[in-house]
Order: structure tokens, then C-alpha cells, then sequence
């Protein structure tokens, strides 16, 4: 995946350290607004409990990880991303935000009750060995979140969200991001990334869900967007 868009790690850490100043901003009106309602989603899915401990994982400037505060849990946010980390320690210095490899955590094995990453999985130089990681950090029982950009269910649709992509995200992320040629990337990362099944099938390679607890996935927006859902074996 990463050979094939020609980024090195290092290479989109330093992306995201640009981004960062107006990331938030940025990916609400590059969703129309919907990156709301999506992270709504992920905290049902996740469905934290008082006293549990969260991990999230491509945190960013721990947008996705409030909730999990609010909802009484210990949330750790975590990225790799030291532009983003600081900047969301100046806005939620609350909150324990951690410098992070994705596919070398560190955290013991077991740590978290809960593990969730929202559309950072595609920048992980090797998503398998991430979803691997994230394992190893979560109790047996444990749940596991992902929420990613995906295939639209309708074809006719999916046509028209590719040309969005390719066309009018890096023109409109312009005008409203303080890096907008770094879209022109993500723009081609989602188009590159395996449909809902096929991420599942990565999720059971690392590791996760078994035959009575199969991975499960729910589209969201048409499938724009999939969750994902599984449960340390």
C-alpha cells in the first residue's frame, strides 16, 4: 500500500504535522459535516464503560477521543504525528495524548479494555501488523473499532464519490487547509483501500474474532464510510 502511493512513514508523519493547524476544520467541510455523526457511531460501537480504559489510536488532536472522557472512561489519545499531538495538547490539556508508532505501541500487552482508530488505519506503513498491535494491547474479551473509509454500496454512486475525490476534494481542501496538497494523498489512499470485506478479512488476519464472534462491519453514508467490529479472541 505504501509503495504503491510512494510515501514513506516518515514522510506522511510530516504530512500530518502540516495538516495539523486546521485539520478539524478541514476534514468537517471536506464531509459536508458528516465526520460528526460518524465519530457519534464509533462511541456506540465502542459503547465505553465508566472506568475502562480506551486506547484511540491516529488520534490527531484528540477530537475522537472527548467522548470517550466524557463518557467516564480513561482514554489515551495516540499518534504519530507530533504537529498534531501538540496541537491537541493546547486545546485539551486534560487528556494523556501519547507519541506513537502504530505498529510498535507503547503499551504493555493487555492494556486496554477497548481499541478504536478512525481513518488513520490506511497510514499505517502496514495495516495488518497494526491491527496485530492493537491486539497484543487489549485484553482477551476486549473490543475492537475501526472506522474507515470504504466502497459505496451502489455502483452508479461510488462512481461519482471517486470523481469527488480525485477532483473536487483537493480543490475544495484549498481553500480551508493550511496543507492542501497533502489531500491529494488521502484522496488517493481511500481510492487504493480494500471494500468492507476485505478489510474484515485483514481484521481476522491479525488476529481478531473467531467463529462464534465473527468480524462484523456497518456502512455508513452508502458506505462511504464502514465500521468495524471485532472482539479479542
Amino acid at each position: 500500500m505504501r509503495a504503491q502511493l510512494d510515501k514513506k512513514p516518515t514522510d506522511v508523519a510530516a504530512m500530518f504535522d502540516a495538516v495539523a493547524k486546521r485539520y478539524d476544520l478541514t476534514n468537517d467541510v471536506l464531509s459536508l459535516g458528516q465526520d460528526r455523526r460518524w465519530r457519534h457511531e464509533v462511541i456506540k460501537a465502542v459503547a465505553p464503560q465508566p472506568g475502562e480504559r480506551v486506547l484511540d489510536l491516529a488520534a490527531g488532536t484528540g477530537t475522537s477521543s472527548q467522548p470517550f472522557a466524557d463518557a467516564g472512561a480513561t482514554v489515551v489519545p495516540c499518534d504519530f504525528s507530533l504537529g498534531m499531538l501538540k496541537v491537541g495538547k493546547r486545546n485539551r490539556p486534560h487528556l494523556p495524548f501519547t507519541a506513537g508508532d502504530g505498529t510498535r505501541l507503547p503499551f504493555a500487552d493487555a492494556s486496554f479494555d477497548a481499541v478504536t482508530i478512525s481513518f488513520g488505519l490506511r497510514n499505517i506503513v502496514d495495516p495488518v501488523a497494526g491491527l496485530t498491535e492493537l491486539r497484543r494491547v487489549t485484553r482477551p474479551g476486549g473490543r475492537l473499532v475501526v472506522c474507515e473509509f470504504s466502497h459505496p454500496s451502489w455502483p452508479p454512486f461510488r462512481t461519482l464519490y471517486v470523481e469527488y475525490l480525485m477532483k473536487a476534494l483537493p480543490g475544495i481542501a484549498r481553500t480551508v487547509s493550511s496543507a492542501p496538497d497533502a489531500y491529494v494523498y488521502l484522496a488517493e489512499s481511500i481510492r487504493a483501500w480494500p471494500d468492507q470485506q476485505g478489510l474484515a478479512t485483514m481484521i481476522g488476519r491479525a488476529g481478531w474474532g473467531s467463529h462464534d464472534s465473527p468480524v462484523e462491519w456497518k456502512n455508513l453514508s452508502s458506505g462511504i464510510v464502514a465500521l468495524h467490529r471485532a472482539v479479542a479472541s
